[in-house]
């Protein structure tokens, strides 16, 4: 006969994964052992195994949870109605605003992805790749000419390099908000790309191919 889940079985699930998360990004994945989480999580090991039956399922929950919120919050913040300054800025925003709290499952998901099995890879990744798009949409709001080019990759992708590494050096406490720095990314991306046009990177390649 199946176990019975008891009723609290997703808040305890939840709580395994979070504790996991920290563990994976403090220690990293292959020191993590099975022994070590259920310790941590103050839980047997026969207990976890009742939630997880190994390590690859608690790295993909980890990771796949994560975008889920993500996700949810930035298409819950998106509206397409607005100009589109302020659109890219509350995306920006919302993004950050996601992070918080998050580091952990944020160092998962950049560290720990590639060591998935292919076919769990693929669906994390196009959760990303949706990620992309969306924000992809809101950079060609405010750099137009950039749409359909091969720059609107390359600028969308340095946005979210400014985003996601932004854990390794922001404080809570520091002198820039968490909203400073999200109005900042924004203008950046703003005013970089004012003036970009993706012919210029092309006349720049073939005159240095000539030379």
């Amino acid at each position: 006969m199946a176990r019975t889940r008891a009723n609290d079985y997703d808040e305890k699930r939840r709580a395994i994964l979070n504790r996991s998360a920290e563990l994976f990004a403090a220690h990293g994945y292959d020191r993590a052992s099975m022994s070590k989480i259920a310790e941590a999580c103050g839980v047997s090991k026969a207990n976890l195994y009742h939630y997880y039956k190994d390590k690859e399922e608690l790295l993909f929950d980890v990771i796949r949870f994560h975008l889920e919120e993500l996700l949810e919050v930035v298409e819950a913040a998106d509206r397409p109605e607005l100009s589109p300054e302020p659109r890219l800025k509350e995306l920006i925003a919302a993004l950050l605003e996601a992070y918080r709290d998050a580091d952990a499952q944020h160092n998962v998901q950049i560290n720990g992805l590639r060591l998935l099995p292919a076919e769990r890879q693929i669906e994390l990744k196009a959760m990303e790749r949706d990620l992309v798009r969306l924000f992809s949409g809101a950079v060609a709001g405010v750099a137009p000419q950039l749409e359909r080019t091969k720059l609107l990759k390359p600028v969308t992708m340095s946005l979210f390099g400014m985003i996601n590494w932004h854990y390794l050096w922001f404080k809570s406490t520091g002198e820039v908000s968490r909203a400073d720095y999200a109005e900042l990314v924004a203008q950046l991306i703003i005013d970089g790309t004012r003036n970009l046009q993706a012919q210029q990177f092309g006349a720049a390649r073939h005159a240095k191919a000539a030379e």
